[in-house]
């Protein structure tokens, strides 16, 4: 094993942790990624998030194809599709977080952007987020969801699932995901009719100075 697999799997470890600690995995929900030079490190099925072991995460070859520990969590296809059609990502990060769960339950959501833009730290963390329709837990039709999209996105919520992160790095990818939690958290508890939201102008400063692919 090289020291950077052997680092990173610790930092997978730590990631679920502070996720467990926070209160943002309950139970068994929720699945981590990070990619490695020769493959990836997924967590296993049925895991708890806040009692990973390193030595039996999942290690998956380049090709996705299981190589040593346990069995991996039923939601490879959605990671892979990420990996795979957003150039950058170097992991993902996949949770039932409360606030941002309880937003993918709501009915008529439109496609794009179900929370309207009032945070700045959301246009730089999160970015569009495109809602797809409910699909069941570890189906294929996840990963081609997110395939359809082209890249274009770093986020995603799945309707009455949660939503997905990805990100150029692991302390990435859990701020993103952090962040849509929070920014959930806020619009659920205010409401979008006392809610000032960010003009036009507002979020192209922030993606000019920021160079945001917004």
């Amino acid at each position: 094993m090289s020291r950077d697999e052997a680092r990173l799997r610790d930092a997978l470890v730590e990631a679920g942790r502070h996720f467990h600690a926070r209160g943002l995995a309950i139970g068994t929900a929720g699945n981590l990624s990070v990619r490695l030079d020769d493959g990836y490190l997924v967590t296993p099925t049925n895991a708890s998030l806040g009692r990973l072991d390193p030595a039996r995460l999942a290690k998956l070859d380049a090709s996705f194809r299981p190589v040593s520990g346990d069995k991996p969590t039923k939601e490879v296809s959605m990671h892979r599709a990420f990996y795979e059609s957003r150039p950058g990502t170097e992991a993902v990060v996949h949770l039932h977080s409360t606030h941002a769960a309880a937003l993918s339950f709501c009915s008529d959501l439109p496609p794009l952007d179900p929370i309207p833009v009032f945070s700045p730290y959301y246009v730089m963390r999160v970015g569009h987020l495109p809602v797809l329709p409910y699909f069941r837990p570890g189906s294929d039709a996840i990963g081609e969801a997110i395939r359809a999209l082209g890249g274009r996105y770093r986020s995603v919520l799945l309707a009455n699932h949660g939503p997905v992160n990805a990100g150029v790095s692991l302390q990435d990818a859990m701020t993103s995901a952090e962040e849509l939690e929070e920014t959930a958290r806020i619009f659920l508890m205010i409401g979008e009719t006392r809610l000032r939201l960010l003009d036009e102008a507002e979020i192209a400063d922030l993606v000019t100075t920021f160079g945001l692919d917004w």
